[in-house]
C-alpha cells in the first residue's frame, strides 16, 4: 500500500491535445489549463474535494465547440485514474456523499467495481441546453462522467436532488463526486486485499 498511485496519459487526436497527470494520495493541488474555463473550474473543484494532484494542459478545436476537448479530457481523466489505482489492494472501494451549493444539492455514490457504469439523473429540464459561462453546455456534465465512468471502469450514480442556477447545479454535481471519490480510493486499514469476494476488481 505504500507504492505511489500516480499516473500520466497523454492523448492527441486530431481534435484535442491533452497532457494530464494525477496523484491519488495528492493534497488536492492542481494547475488545470483546458482553454474551456468553466470546466477548468469544474476540475479544480474535482482536485480540491477529492484530496487528488491533478495537472492538465490541453488545446483542442473549441473555435468549433467545446465537446471534443471537453470529452478527451474526460477519456484522459478516467484513463489517469484507472492506472493509478493499481491493483486497488487495501482500498475502501465505496463512497457516498450528499453536497450542497447555496440551492442545489447533488448526491454521488461510487464503487471501484472493475465494472463501468453511469446513473445519472435528476438535472432539471432545460439544463443541457443551458450555456454556463457562455461556453460549456449543461449537456456536457453528463458526457463527462460517462467518460471518466467507463473509462476508469467504475460504478457512479450522480443524482442532483435540487437546484435552480446551472452553474451551481453542475458545481455540486463534481464535488459530491469528488468527494464519493475520495472515500473510494481511500486506503482503509481494515482492508486486507482486494476488497471483492471475487478476488478482483
Amino acid at each position: 500500500m505504500t507504492s505511489s498511485r500516480v499516473a500520466r496519459v497523454q492523448r492527441e487526436t486530431s481534435e484535442s491535445s491533452i497532457d494530464l497527470r494525477i496523484d491519488l494520495d495528492g493534497s488536492g493541488t492542481s494547475d488545470i489549463s483546458t482553454s474551456v474555463p468553466f470546466f477548468d473550474h469544474l476540475l479544480t473543484a474535482f482536485a480540491k474535494h477529492s484530496l487528488t494532484d491533478l495537472t492538465v494542459r490541453a488545446t483542442g478545436d473549441t473555435h468549433i465547440d467545446v465537446h471534443h476537448t471537453v470529452e478527451d479530457i474526460g477519456i484522459s481523466l478516467g484513463t489517469a485514474i484507472k492506472e493509478a489505482l493499481g491493483s486497488k489492494e487495501g482500498i475502501a472501494r465505496y463512497g457516498d456523499a450528499l453536497v450542497p451549493l447555496d440551492e442545489a444539492l447533488a448526491q454521488a455514490v461510487v464503487d471501484i467495481s472493475g465494472r463501468p457504469y453511469l446513473v445519472h439523473s435528476g438535472e432539471p429540464a432545460g439544463f443541457e441546453f443551458h450555456l454556463i459561462g457562455g461556453h460549456f453546455t449543461g449537456s456536457m456534465v453528463r458526457h463527462v462522467f460517462e467518460a471518466i465512468a467507463y473509462n476508469s471502469a467504475m460504478t457512479v450514480h450522480v443524482d442532483v436532488k435540487g437546484g435552480r442556477d446551472p452553474h451551481h447545479i453542475a458545481e455540486s454535481e463534481f464535488k459530491a463526486f469528488a468527494r464519493a471519490f475520495r472515500q473510494a480510493k481511500a486506503h482503509d486499514p481494515l482492508v486486507s486485499g482486494i476488497p471483492s469476494t471475487k478476488g478482483a476488481l
